[in-house]
């Protein structure tokens, strides 16, 4: 069976409250052996390592989502830095970014938050998972200025040649959601000009269903899906991109 790993999704969402466990069964079955869930507040990183820490090939984050930069306490910063310090099912600082589409935080305290995830994952050897929308510029002068050394991936990434520049002279990592297989996805470009080796692929359960799903509650399983579309945007076999992604997400997140 072809393996594939789900390098972004959200298992702690409500979304999961009532068939989680039926959820991880079909991720399975579906060949996904290995995934990643994010979290977007403190509360959530804890309850992140609670879900993953006794499930075999499954890790988490720990960060504060640019959705939730406004509402998070300074505190909150540090109880996390401590977290990721101390839990080793921890591989990843975020999700971080910034969201200028939705503006459910000031952008002052996005951009704040921001800075400090990219100086946390210098501080702990972290990579550091980034939320990009329609900020291309101010998440291109984060990644111009961040500490040397930070290593990190654009999540669920759309566009924006700014911060892919700058991502790749970084030496960054690209991931690819279900938009790709949705007619309008538009970076096909961008994303052929991906180093084979700094590309992945994800679910972002529960959201961005990939056809033939469009429109439903995702899930990890579904990370087929989104591999066939990449595959079909690269001209590769679905199993191709399965196995460098596979390969990619693991180096990435240090784990296995």
């Amino acid at each position: 069976m072809t393996e594939y790993f789900d390098s972004h999704c959200h298992l702690t969402d409500t979304a999961f409250r009532d068939d989680r466990e039926a959820v991880w069964r079909r991720a399975r079955k579906a060949g996904v052996t290995r995934l990643v869930c994010i979290a977007s507040t403190l509360v959530d990183a804890r309850a992140a390592v609670a879900l993953v820490a006794d499930r075999e090939g499954a890790w988490c984050t720990a960060g504060v989502h640019p959705h939730e930069a406004g509402a998070a306490r300074p505190s909150d910063l540090e109880e996390l830095r401590s977290l990721a310090a101390a839990e080793p099912r921890i591989v990843a600082v975020g999700e971080t970014g910034l969201d200028y589409h939705y503006d459910n935080a000031p952008r002052d305290k996005q951009r704040a938050w921001f800075d400090a995830h990219l100086e946390m994952g210098a501080d702990l050897g972290l990579p550091v998972v980034v939320h990009s929308r329609e900020a291309d510029d101010d998440v291109a002068a984060a990644l111009r200025s961040m500490p040397k050394g930070v290593a990190g991936v654009l999540h669920c990434f759309t566009g924006g040649e700014g911060a892919f520049a700058e991502a790749m002279a970084a030496g960054w990592y690209v991931s690819f959601s279900g938009i790709a297989s949705f007619k309008s996805f538009g970076p096909v470009d961008l994303l052929r000009a991906v180093p084979d080796d700094r590309l992945l692929v994800e679910t972002d359960a529960p959201y961005l269903a990939p056809v033939p799903h469009r429109g439903r509650r995702n899930e990890p399983a579904n990370v087929s899906h989104v591999a066939a579309a990449v595959a079909a945007h690269l001209d590769l076999s679905t199993e191709e991109v399965a196995r460098r992604t596979t390969e990619n997400a693991r180096r990435f997140y240090g784990v296995d």
